[in-house]
């Protein structure tokens, strides 16, 4: 049934190898299950002030259904949950800045992913990723691969901020930083012995030490088993309130962003996975739509815009590759729902120097980023109207820590450098109009 539903033979993989990327995928994901609470809960007026407990539990469920049906339906081993920024972009600037109340913030989340559907459904956002350059495709693939594996060395206390040099080293000594580089180190060496799993297995071994040197904690004072509470959030978008003039600049900043972060992240995992075959992704349309639902799902819980994660790539480097990875990610943030404790434990971070850490998952991320450079060689370095924009998208990423940054930099510099070297006809009708959009976002958003 599940060699049909899934096609695993056709793409190499089987159902135990599906398992372990299902597992490496959500353990490199959990912890949002309490960075997004944590975020959206901030108190008014800075946040948006929301139920801790009921946004931790719309989080986990809706990240279980988006990521079922990203498995399902689209077959892609590729995990959905709210998105990192945008939960930030709800909390603290339109509920904190502008001063909007979480209950019409949720309604504004609603009216984009509507958009979202039916910009889905007329081909549009088909059309925007099939018009991509190739150059821009291979390029965003390894500017994520650099932004997940900065992400990786910050979490891991490996690199930090500061405020003459912007980043600096950390301390090598710290407890945490030393289980992360042992996580690596165990990681790397279990790859190059070929070894199935060997992300997973250094997640585990990761989190075994620092269970036993007293930095990952377990607790279990209320029970192992919770039932999830969302009675503070769950119906409570008001969609009416969202429906005003003063609610456009915040439609369209969710838009945008989403939509980038969405083709960003579909471009680097299907490439990673083998499922892009030169510039094309099969089943494209299948995947846009639930990512597009995956966010009504989430106003209607009670949390922020739900996307597709680039962490999915440290599954699809365990060898996942059709959509029972989803779909065993899916059952883990549904369990993860009722284990609130444990998923605590995966997800939680530690305290260092007022900076959190998280030394289990910052090494599949740092691996799994170095994974994903392999792709730069595709890119046509000999021409400077194609090197160019990649070398600026591949940068812009890491840091301007955002995904959709670097792909709006990419669409931009692309056409006019193309245009203005005498080879303007090569591009894509489209990327004249994305760019002029994007250039409209950043002279007045």
């Amino acid at each position: 049934m599940l060699e049909k539903m899934f096609g695993l033979k056709d793409r190499n993989t089987d159902i135990k190898t599906e398992f372990i990327a299902g597992t490496t995928t959500f353990m490199t994901m959990a912890y949002i299950i309490l960075v997004n609470p944590a975020i959206l809960s901030v108190g008014v007026p800075h946040g948006a002030g929301m139920n801790f407990g009921a946004v931790m539990a719309a989080t986990a469920i809706s990240s279980a259904l988006a990521t079922l049906l990203m498995g399902l339906i689209a077959n892609y081993p590729i995990a959905l949950a709210p998105g990192m920024g945008m939960n930030a972009l709800f909390s603290f600037t339109i509920c904190g800045a502008m001063g909007v109340n979480w209950q019409t913030a949720l309604g504004i989340v609603f009216l984009s992913s509507v958009i979202f559907i039916l910009l889905t459904f007329w081909g549009v956002r088909e059309l925007i990723f099939n018009a991509i350059p190739d150059t821009i495709k291979y390029a965003t693939v390894v500017g994520i691969g650099l932004f997940i594996a900065f992400i990786g060395l910050k979490d891991a206390g490996i690199v930090v901020s500061n405020p003459e040099t912007s980043v600096a080293l950390g301390s090598l000594k710290s407890p945490p930083t030393l289980i992360a580089i042992t996580g690596i180190i165990i990681i790397a060496a279990l790859m190059s012995m070929n070894v199935k799993g060997s992300i997973l297995i250094g997640i585990i071994v990761s989190g075994c030490i620092g269970y036993a040197a007293g930095i990952v904690h377990f607790d279990f004072s209320r029970g192992i088993l919770t039932l999830p509470n969302l009675g503070a959030t769950f119906g409570k978008l008001d969609v009416r309130a969202a429906l005003t003039m003063n609610s456009i600049g915040p439609v369209f900043t969710l838009l945008f962003f989403s939509l980038f972060d969405a083709i960003g992240t579909l471009v680097g995992v299907t490439k990673q996975a083998g499922i892009m075959q030169s510039g094309q992704v099969p089943g494209l349309k299948k995947a846009l739509f639930v990512d597009a639902i995956g966010s009504t799902f989430g106003a209607v819980l009670g949390t922020s815009s739900v996307t597709a994660y680039i962490e999915s790539a440290s599954g699809t480097a365990a060898g996942g590759r059709t959509g029972l990875t989803s779909v065993f990610t899916a059952l883990f943030f549904l369990l993860a729902a009722f284990f609130t404790p444990l998923a605590q434990g995966l997800g939680q971070g530690c305290l260092v120097n007022g900076t959190y850490l998280y030394p289990v998952t910052a090494p599949a991320l740092i691996i799994v980023g170095s994974l994903m450079m392999s792709t730069i060689t595709d890119i046509s370095w000999s021409d400077p109207s194609e090197a160019l924009p990649a070398f600026l998208t591949i940068t812009t990423m890491p840091l301007t820590y955002s995904i959709s940054n670097g792909l709006a930099i990419g669409f931009l510099s692309f056409p006019v450098i193309k245009l203005l070297s005498g080879k303007g006809r090569s591009v894509h009708w489209l990327v004249y109009g994305i760019a002029f959009f994007i250039l409209l976002r950043f002279i007045y958003l």
